[in-house]
């Protein structure tokens, strides 16, 4: 269970983060449609777990490696947009949610059910 003050240090993270992607930084991912998704900070505000979703992307893994290759230049970023906020930056680690997919993967398999009828029940009077 997180505490109100990671709760809100991971809010505070997702949205600079967002912000970071999809309009300081976008150039430096090809242009790619970069969402955060959520964001998990550890009990002792040192460690950040950053989960990203990828849009219209044809190999998510290389992006993702190119994410995490430029991960000094994002905290960078981010430690500056919100140095009046916290005192400690957080090291940031990448993972892709695969939620999407897996949501999608899950109603393919429901679709699919075959789901035989209720035998009926005859009213006894």
């Amino acid at each position: 269970m997180e505490s109100k003050r990671q709760q809100k240090v991971s809010r505070l993270l997702q949205k600079d983060l967002s912000e970071i992607f999809q309009r300081d930084s976008r150039h430096l991912f090809n242009g790619a449609f970069i969402t955060v998704t959520s964001v998990r900070v550890s009990p002792d505000f040192s460690i950040a777990r950053v989960y990203l979703s990828f849009l219209a992307t044809p190999n998510k893994e290389s992006l993702l490696e190119l994410i995490k290759e430029k991960s000094k230049s994002i905290r960078q970023q981010l430690a500056d947009r919100v140095r009046h906020q916290l005192r400690i930056m957080p090291e940031l680690h990448f993972y892709l949610d695969d939620t999407a997919e897996y949501a999608a993967k899950m109603d393919a398999i429901f679709a699919n059910l075959e789901i035989p009828p209720a035998p009926e029940e005859e009213d006894e009077e």
